[in-house]
């Protein structure tokens, strides 16, 4: 499962965006590189039910921001993602997404942004 895949499953179950959940993160003082993991992964696990290889995906998120490596972006390893940058602000806005207007759910001769 890609680390997109991760937080776009995030986003189903509770239905925050990872950037409001970052957001979250950092109102309870949760971001930024120092904070410990297992921190992170106690408040997903408590106030939301996330598991732990979800809640890692959202960690190295809060810890790091949106950027992964290059080494997962079109490989066939796990954790292979098409870009190197994460998107955060949720599914339905992501390009190319069924809720993007230019994207693949778009009418048949809509125009999308541009």
């Amino acid at each position: 499962m890609s680390f997109q895949a991760y937080l776009d499953a995030i986003e189903e179950k509770t239905g925050l965006t990872p950037r409001q959940l970052v957001d979250v993160a950092a109102a309870k003082g949760f971001s930024g590189g120092d904070v410990k993991a297992g921190e992170i992964l106690e408040w997903l696990k408590t106030d939301y039910a996330i598991g732990r290889g979800h809640g890692m995906a959202l960690v190295h998120v809060i810890r790091n921001g949106a950027q992964i490596d290059k080494k997962h972006v079109g490989t066939t390893g796990t954790h292979r993602d098409e870009s190197e940058t994460l998107w955060l602000d949720g599914k339905a806005t992501k390009p190319g997404s069924a809720g993007d207007p230019g994207g693949p759910g778009a009418l048949e001769g809509q125009a999308g942004p541009g």
